[in-house]
């Protein structure tokens, strides 16, 4: 039986920058383009090319509550990158491929689930987008997401932090010595997906030893016992010992041989700034591990394993161990937060957006549902780069909820509408797959 090729879509978006000299710039997949084109990558029959297609404004609006409204927040480049997505996720479904991965610009998992800006280069979330358009589109469940980027998944995590159908794994360089500065071992997820957000923080400096150790030891323990559905990459490849914005000692081999054991349905690509001397190599590595090709001679050219000895091995463990604990207790701590006999679990955060100089003030409220995983309430204000203040009201009822708490959600949305008193009310009901607006000014709603 002939085995199905990998899918691969490359969109490196050279008309998108935030600045000529930005880290995040038109080059940062130049030579990544060029070794994929001189090695042939694109002509072995182990590989699919696919071409970029645009999401639409309402796979944006599954997912994100876009202040004022998606296209205040993205560009045609945001479209191609979010719809190359779900490119891959189409022809993964469709049988066509038996993985995938988008090489695609701009990345996504700093961005959160209501958007006023651009924060750690991003302004909307690909594979939080990609997971819903999977769900919505071929009833998929229970996702995996490993964030392999050496910054924390922060975004990612807030979308999914209430969510127990999406297991959350994130490995980075600790935040306290990195931005976005969390992505601690006591982030475990919402009241009730409490242990379905595991993050794993880094000592500076740890190498492929360390990394694999997590993989081998808690990562592929815990999706075992999880069972997810798909399991997706969010493959960010600033861990690499060359990366100028982090300190870690990660090599190209390890980056493929995580791939080999990981075996993620689609890999996204997300961060990864050493331009020349990291990412032509890794994406190849990724790419040699996806398709089984044999990537036993894939090299830095000045990579010299003497130079890389595991000192954190010790602390790696530890940390294992307790984020192994933590998962396996879940479900106890998800039954006495139900029975807390309160009906919303309050959580009060100041968001702040790096790149375009915003500060969020956020509340976020979750119904602690006896039946499922609630619905959430968000009050978010902020003046943006404009000098225009927004004050926002938003509504997310998930894929998966009772009806119980659909009715409440929507009876909350349109009770909110009469009563004025912010710019804009949201709903994101994703059983219907509607999503409304409503401008309080102009007395107006969208539909999307």
């Amino acid at each position: 039986m002939k085995t199905k090729p990998t899918g691969l879509l490359f969109f490196p978006a050279f008309d998108w920058a935030i600045s000529p000299t930005h880290p995040e710039r038109e080059e940062r997949l130049l030579y990544t383009r060029d070794q994929l084109f001189e090695e042939g990558i694109m002509d072995l029959p182990q590989i699919k090319e696919y071409k970029p297609n645009l999401a639409e404004a309402r796979d944006i609006a599954r997912v994100h509550f876009c202040v004022p409204d998606v296209a205040a927040q993205i560009t045609e480049a945001h479209l191609i990158s979010a719809g190359s997505t779900l490119v891959i996720a189409d022809a993964l479904m469709q049988g066509e491929i038996k993985n995938g991965f988008a090489l695609v610009r701009p990345p996504g998992h700093h961005s959160m689930m209501v958007s006023h800006g651009n924060r750690g280069f991003c302004n909307i979330n690909n594979e939080a987008i990609m997971i819903e358009y999977l769900r919505q589109k071929y009833k998929i469940k229970r996702l995996a997401v490993v964030d392999t980027d050496v910054h924390h998944g922060d975004g990612t995590q807030n979308i999914f932090w209430h969510d127990p159908e999406v297991l959350f794994i994130s490995f980075h360089q600790d935040g306290r010595t990195l931005y976005p500065g969390t992505g601690f071992m006591d982030e475990l997820g919402g009241p009730l997906a409490y242990g379905t957000n595991i993050n794993i923080p880094l000592p500076p400096r740890t190498t492929d030893i360390g990394i694999h150790y997590v993989l081998e030891h808690l990562v592929m323990p815990v999706l075992k016992e999880y069972q997810p559905e798909l399991i997706i990459n969010s493959a960010g490849q600033d861990n690499h010992y060359t990366d100028p914005l982090a300190d870690m000692r990660f090599s190209a081999q390890g980056y493929a041989r995580l791939n080999e054991i990981l075996a993620p349905d689609i890999a996204v690509l997300e961060g990864g700034y050493s331009v020349e001397t990291a990412l032509p190599y890794v994406n190849m590595g990724i790419i040699m591990a996806m398709a089984g090709i044999d990537y036993s001679h894939l090299r830095e050219p000045d990579y010299d394993p003497a130079r890389f000895k595991e000192q954190n091995l010790e602390t790696i463990k530890k940390i294992v161990k307790t984020q192994l604990q933590a998962f396996q207790n879940r479900e106890e701590t998800v039954q006495k937060n139900r029975s807390r006999g309160q009906e919303f679990d309050t959580i009060y955060k100041n968001i702040y957006y790096d790149t375009d100089y915003i500060s969020e003030d956020q509340t976020e409220r979750l119904r602690l549902c006896p039946n499922c995983g609630g619905f959430r309430v968000i009050l978010s204000s902020a003046q943006h780069r404009n000098g225009k203040y927004y004050d926002v009201y938003c509504i997310s009822i998930p894929s998966y909820c009772c009806s119980d708490c659909h009715e409440q959600a929507v009876d909350m949305y349109q009770q909110m509408c009469g009563k004025g008193g912010y710019n804009f009310i949201y709903l994101q009901d994703r059983i219907n797959d509607q999503h409304k607006s409503f401008d309080s000014k102009a007395e107006k709603e969208t539909v999307l």
